[in-house]
């Protein structure tokens, strides 16, 4: 696939710094292709704690965070011209709701990603997001480290 021939492109962030290079690399092609840029930010629920009080209120200051993070990267993307954003918050397993975004939910073309995230932890154990989703991806994964 010709990267010029993008119409949708989602970029996953999770707030590392593979994910911000993602987002500038994503910002390039959507330029370059005039593409749609979908930005998708997946509040981990492994990651919340139990207590259902607490699960709310960690939830609310996440979300929060979030949003005011996604207004940033449309501010972000919009000054480096590409004008067609569209942002995506969920909650749940990262990995599972990339796929169904691109699959399911959106017509993506493209899913850009960087190579590790942020939790260490949860890598270890379930295996890295990015390699879900190159492995189950039904559209084309750029990788960026």
């Amino acid at each position: 696939m010709m990267l010029s021939n993008c119409q949708n492109v989602l970029v996953a962030l999770d707030g590392s710094e593979q994910a911000e290079k993602a987002f500038q690399e994503a910002i390039a092609i959507c330029r370059t292709s005039k593409a749609k840029l979908f930005i998708l930010s997946v509040i981990n629920n492994a990651e919340l704690s139990t207590s259902a009080y607490a699960f709310a209120k960690v939830f609310d200051q996440e979300k929060t965070k979030v949003e005011t993070e996604m207004l940033k990267k449309i501010y972000d993307a919009n000054k480096q011209g590409v004008e067609d954003v569209a942002v995506i918050v969920e909650v749940g397993d990262p990995k599972r709701f990339i796929i169904h975004a691109a699959t399911e939910v959106y017509p993506i073309d493209l899913i850009v990603i960087g190579a590790t995230g942020k939790g260490t932890l949860t890598r270890a154990v379930v295996g890295t997001t990015t390699d879900y989703v190159v492995n189950h991806s039904k559209c084309s994964v750029l990788v960026v480290k």
